[in-house]
């Protein structure tokens, strides 16, 4: 979900670094500057106590924060661990027993009942498991460190607008380490703009009155852009002589263009009636192909994933009875780990295809210039990272 873009109370640095426990009197005297900022933001006295005279410094989230795991994954096995079996059918429970609650969200803000219940299967494992840690704490701790400082203290600011306005109290407002709250994981910032009373009891609680929570997740979708009466995308095949390049979320253009350039669906049904699409190859030019829509984007407003948007819209087709993925996945193929894609983009630039500066992380600009390598050398140009390709770049 994106940060807040509230003004934060300013707050003076920590002395010394966080890499171990941080001194006490360092970490309060933070407490003190923020809940001085806070005050002057309107705060009451009564939530500035109930937040920080009991704050707690946690190093667990620090570790956490700045552990950038070696290892990516391929968006099968992604898949595989997240639109299991287990979770198809107990969304499908999950979606008889609220069906009265989803289907209020789905009236009012047009979208589906299935999409909502996936998102929380996804977020939460259906509120099996969004965390126990204090929200208050969490953000504290992050604000003081200071790697994603400006941020934290945004959001800090943000929940204790929820605590002052009645929404949770303090002890019941517990999420994950990094700060997102309750079922589908706001952080506070868009639990301020789009959580929703739908119970009608004067609070907006995302943690325990499911219809709270899927007005306010329908609610965050619709103002991301959700069009009603519209898929998030459907799985198709590609024609003879496809230019793989063109497998863009940003190259967009009507279903109506694709159909005309022989993209069909899998099913042989006509392709969604879409007036901006993109075609997706998420596992490249071997893998399945999609024609998404701006409902995926909306998806993506919820969380920036390609395989997230992908797994939300098949769990929520799988919910609804449907297939789930019907061409193949490249399996032999294996995930460059974060080493070997700075190797890539460093080897990339070496060669003159400007990726940007490497950093592990595969993006646009890394993207654009793995295309433009492959056109070079004859290659389908989908932009997708391999072994071999990167095995190529490092020869003489």
């Amino acid at each position: 979900m994106q940060p807040s873009t509230a003004s934060p109370p300013t707050v003076t640095a920590p002395p010394s670094p966080a890499d171990e426990a941080a001194p006490s009197s360092a970490f309060a005297q933070w407490v003190s500057d923020f809940r001085a900022g806070a005050r002057t933001e309107g705060i009451s006295e009564a939530t500035l106590r109930s937040a920080f005279d009991d704050v707690r410094y946690l190093p667990r989230v620090i570790e956490l924060d700045r552990s950038q795991p070696e290892f990516t994954r391929t968006v099968w096995d992604y898949l595989d661990n997240t639109v299991t079996p287990q979770r198809v059918a107990a969304g499908q429970d999950k979606l008889l027993q609220f069906r009265s609650e989803a289907d209020a969200a789905a009236a009012r803000y047009g979208v589906p009942p299935a999409i909502v219940i996936a998102i929380w299967g996804m977020e939460s494992n259906y509120g099996s498991n969004y965390g126990s840690t204090p929200t208050i704490d969490a953000l504290a701790t992050l604000g003081f460190e200071g790697r994603r400082a400006e941020w934290a203290r945004a959001e800090l600011l943000a929940a204790l607008k929820i605590l002052d306005k009645g929404d949770i109290p303090r002890d019941r407002m517990v999420g994950s380490w990094a700060g997102a709250m309750g079922q589908t994981q706001f952080m506070p910032s868009n639990f301020l703009a789009y959580a929703v009373d739908a119970d009608g009891d004067g609070r907006r609680d995302i943690w325990d009155s499911m219809a709270d929570v899927m007005a306010s997740t329908a609610n965050f979708l619709s103002r991301a852009g959700w069009q009603a009466d519209k898929p998030w995308g459907v799985e198709v095949r590609l024609p003879a002589g496809f230019d793989f390049g063109r497998a863009d979320t940003a190259v967009r253009q009507s279903s109506a263009q694709w159909a005309a350039e022989g993209v069909r669906t899998v099913d042989g049904q006509p392709l969604p009636a879409f007036d901006e699409s993109a075609i997706l190859l998420p596992a490249g030019a071997r893998g399945p192909a999609f024609l998404v829509g701006p409902n995926f984007r909306a998806i993506l407003r919820y969380n920036n994933s390609t395989s997230y948007a992908l797994a939300v819209g098949l769990l929520a087709q799988r919910l609804n009875g449907g297939a789930g993925v019907q061409a193949s996945w490249p399996r032999d193929l294996v995930a460059l780990s974060r080493s070997q894609l700075l190797e890539l983009q460093t080897a990339l630039n070496q060669r003159g295809f400007a990726s940007g500066t490497p950093d592990g992380v595969m993006g646009p600009a890394t993207r654009d210039g793995l295309r433009r390598y492959q056109r070079s050398v004859g290659l389908p140009a989908d932009g997708y990272p391999s072994a071999e390709l990167l095995q190529r770049l490092e020869q003489p």
